[in-house]
Protein backbone atom coordinates (compact mmCIF):
# COMPACT_ATOMS: atom_id res chain seq x y z
CA UNK A 1 0.00 0.00 0.00
CA UNK A 2 1.49 3.47 -0.99
CA UNK A 3 0.12 6.82 -1.03
CA UNK A 4 0.47 9.51 -3.43
CA UNK A 5 -0.13 12.97 -3.53
CA UNK A 6 -1.16 15.34 -6.57
CA UNK A 7 -11.53 10.72 -6.77
CA UNK A 8 -33.49 4.46 -13.04
CA UNK A 9 -30.37 3.71 -10.60
CA UNK A 10 -29.57 0.35 -11.75
CA UNK A 11 -30.03 0.80 -15.20
CA UNK A 12 -27.71 4.30 -15.00
CA UNK A 13 -25.46 1.54 -13.24
CA UNK A 14 -25.48 -1.08 -15.86
CA UNK A 15 -24.71 1.60 -18.26
CA UNK A 16 -21.60 2.75 -16.39
CA UNK A 17 -20.22 -1.15 -16.15
CA UNK A 18 -20.90 -1.90 -19.82
CA UNK A 19 -18.69 1.16 -20.48
CA UNK A 20 -16.41 0.62 -18.14
CA UNK A 21 -16.35 -3.51 -19.44
CA UNK A 22 -15.79 -2.05 -23.23
CA UNK A 23 -12.62 0.11 -22.45
CA UNK A 24 -11.48 -2.73 -20.28
CA UNK A 25 -11.44 -5.22 -23.05
CA UNK A 26 -12.09 -2.97 -26.23
CA UNK A 27 -9.82 -0.77 -28.46
CA UNK A 28 -6.30 -1.43 -28.01
CA UNK A 29 -7.01 -4.29 -25.87
CA UNK A 30 -8.94 -6.54 -27.76
CA UNK A 31 -8.74 -8.84 -30.28
CA UNK A 32 -5.33 -9.98 -31.68
CA UNK A 33 -2.31 -8.71 -30.74
CA UNK A 34 -1.14 -5.92 -33.12
CA UNK A 35 1.41 -7.12 -35.98
CA UNK A 36 4.28 -5.41 -34.74
CA UNK A 37 6.11 -3.85 -31.26
CA UNK A 38 5.90 -0.30 -33.64
CA UNK A 39 2.09 -0.80 -33.55
CA UNK A 40 2.08 -1.78 -30.06
CA UNK A 41 3.75 1.24 -28.79
CA UNK A 42 1.70 3.74 -31.49
CA UNK A 43 -1.70 2.59 -29.53
CA UNK A 44 -0.01 2.76 -26.28
CA UNK A 45 1.11 6.43 -26.57
CA UNK A 46 -2.57 6.70 -27.94
CA UNK A 47 -4.67 5.69 -24.98
CA UNK A 48 -2.45 7.92 -23.02
CA UNK A 49 -2.26 11.03 -25.11
CA UNK A 50 -6.12 11.08 -25.24
CA UNK A 51 -7.03 12.96 -22.10
CA UNK A 52 -10.27 12.66 -20.63
CA UNK A 53 -12.18 14.94 -19.83
CA UNK A 54 -15.63 13.51 -19.19
CA UNK A 55 -15.76 12.65 -15.20
CA UNK A 56 -18.29 9.92 -16.02
CA UNK A 57 -15.52 8.11 -17.80
CA UNK A 58 -12.82 8.63 -15.12
CA UNK A 59 -13.03 5.14 -13.63
CA UNK A 60 -13.86 3.04 -17.17
CA UNK A 61 -10.47 5.23 -18.59
CA UNK A 62 -8.49 4.36 -15.43
CA UNK A 63 -9.39 0.23 -15.49
CA UNK A 64 -8.58 0.14 -19.69
CA UNK A 65 -4.90 1.87 -18.63
CA UNK A 66 -4.46 -0.47 -16.11
CA UNK A 67 -5.16 -3.35 -18.26
CA UNK A 68 -3.34 -2.00 -21.18
CA UNK A 69 -0.23 -1.56 -18.92
CA UNK A 70 -0.84 -5.20 -17.60
CA UNK A 71 -0.85 -6.35 -21.23
CA UNK A 72 2.44 -4.57 -21.79
CA UNK A 73 3.63 -6.79 -18.60
CA UNK A 74 2.56 -9.83 -20.06
CA UNK A 75 -0.63 -10.12 -17.39
CA UNK A 76 -4.43 -11.14 -17.55
CA UNK A 77 -6.51 -8.18 -17.54
CA UNK A 78 -8.47 -7.47 -14.23
CA UNK A 79 -12.17 -7.76 -14.08
CA UNK A 80 -14.06 -4.69 -12.73
CA UNK A 81 -15.86 -6.25 -9.52
CA UNK A 82 -18.50 -4.09 -8.28
CA UNK A 83 -18.62 -4.85 -4.86
CA UNK A 84 -14.90 -3.35 -4.61
CA UNK A 85 -16.21 -0.70 -7.09
CA UNK A 86 -18.80 -0.07 -4.29
CA UNK A 87 -15.67 0.33 -1.88
CA UNK A 88 -13.30 2.49 -3.36
CA UNK A 89 -16.05 4.69 -4.41
CA UNK A 90 -16.98 4.73 -0.49
CA UNK A 91 -13.27 5.23 0.25
CA UNK A 92 -12.82 8.27 -1.96
CA UNK A 93 -15.92 9.92 -0.90
CA UNK A 94 -14.69 9.59 2.58
CA UNK A 95 -11.30 11.18 1.95
CA UNK A 96 -13.07 13.83 0.02
CA UNK A 97 -15.58 14.46 2.97
CA UNK A 98 -13.75 14.37 6.26
CA UNK A 99 -10.66 16.04 4.54
CA UNK A 100 -7.96 13.33 4.87
CA UNK A 101 -5.39 10.77 2.51
CA UNK A 102 -4.29 8.20 4.02
CA UNK A 103 -4.88 4.16 3.49
CA UNK A 104 -6.60 4.11 6.97
CA UNK A 105 -9.95 5.70 7.15
CA UNK A 106 -11.50 7.27 10.32
CA UNK A 107 -15.08 5.94 8.88
CA UNK A 108 -13.62 1.99 7.79
CA UNK A 109 -10.08 1.75 8.90
CA UNK A 110 -7.51 -0.04 7.06
CA UNK A 111 -8.91 -1.18 3.16
CA UNK A 112 -8.59 -4.55 4.26
CA UNK A 113 -11.21 -4.04 7.49
CA UNK A 114 -13.23 -2.27 4.98
CA UNK A 115 -13.19 -5.70 2.78
CA UNK A 116 -14.13 -7.44 5.77
CA UNK A 117 -16.74 -4.96 7.11
CA UNK A 118 -18.25 -5.62 3.53
CA UNK A 119 -18.04 -8.80 3.49
CA UNK A 120 -15.35 -9.27 0.44
CA UNK A 121 -13.38 -12.31 0.59
CA UNK A 122 -9.82 -12.59 -1.04
CA UNK A 123 -6.55 -13.93 -0.39
CA UNK A 124 -4.69 -11.16 -1.53
CA UNK A 125 -5.57 -7.54 -1.81
CA UNK A 126 -4.22 -3.81 -2.21
CA UNK A 127 -5.36 -0.27 -2.34
CA UNK A 128 -3.58 2.43 -4.53
CA UNK A 129 -4.98 6.23 -3.95
CA UNK A 130 -3.93 9.55 -5.12
CA UNK A 131 -4.82 12.89 -5.25
CA UNK A 132 -4.99 15.99 -7.28
CA UNK A 133 -4.85 14.69 -10.67
CA UNK A 134 -7.23 16.10 -13.26
CA UNK A 135 -7.60 13.09 -15.49
CA UNK A 136 -7.22 8.87 -15.38
CA UNK A 137 -4.10 9.04 -18.04
CA UNK A 138 -2.45 11.71 -15.59
CA UNK A 139 -2.62 9.94 -12.57
CA UNK A 140 -2.08 6.51 -14.11
CA UNK A 141 1.31 8.24 -15.04
CA UNK A 142 2.04 8.85 -11.37
CA UNK A 143 0.95 5.08 -10.32
CA UNK A 144 3.04 4.10 -12.74
CA UNK A 145 5.93 5.95 -11.79
CA UNK A 146 6.03 4.73 -8.20
CA UNK A 147 7.41 1.62 -7.38
CA UNK A 148 4.71 0.57 -5.02
CA UNK A 149 1.48 1.64 -7.37
CA UNK A 150 2.89 -0.07 -10.28
CA UNK A 151 3.54 -3.10 -7.92
CA UNK A 152 -0.24 -3.31 -7.26
CA UNK A 153 -0.98 -2.39 -10.91
CA UNK A 154 0.91 -5.36 -12.10
CA UNK A 155 0.35 -7.54 -9.41
CA UNK A 156 0.01 -10.98 -10.95
CA UNK A 157 -1.93 -12.25 -7.73
CA UNK A 158 -5.08 -9.82 -8.34
CA UNK A 159 -7.89 -10.27 -10.33
CA UNK A 160 -10.31 -7.72 -10.02
CA UNK A 161 -10.79 -4.07 -9.40
CA UNK A 162 -12.51 -1.28 -8.43
CA UNK A 163 -11.71 2.41 -9.38
CA UNK A 164 -13.43 5.19 -7.97
CA UNK A 165 -13.05 9.20 -8.83
CA UNK A 166 -14.71 11.58 -6.35
CA UNK A 167 -14.03 15.84 -5.70
CA UNK A 168 -10.13 15.17 -6.56
CA UNK A 169 -9.54 12.35 -4.77
CA UNK A 170 -8.67 9.04 -6.40
CA UNK A 171 -8.72 5.09 -5.19
CA UNK A 172 -8.17 1.86 -6.60
CA UNK A 173 -9.07 -1.28 -5.19
CA UNK A 174 -7.57 -4.58 -5.92
CA UNK A 175 -8.37 -8.48 -5.03
CA UNK A 176 -7.45 -11.84 -5.69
Amino acid sequence: MRKLYNSGKMAKKAAAMAVAVSLAFGGVYAGLPPASAQAAQTSYQTAYSTVTVDKAKFNAKVVYLVNLERRKAGLKPLTINTRISSTAKLKAADMSKKNYFDHTSPTYGSPFAMMKTYQITYRTAGENIAMGQKSPESVMVAWMNSNGHRANILNPGFKSIGVAYYNGYWVQQFIG
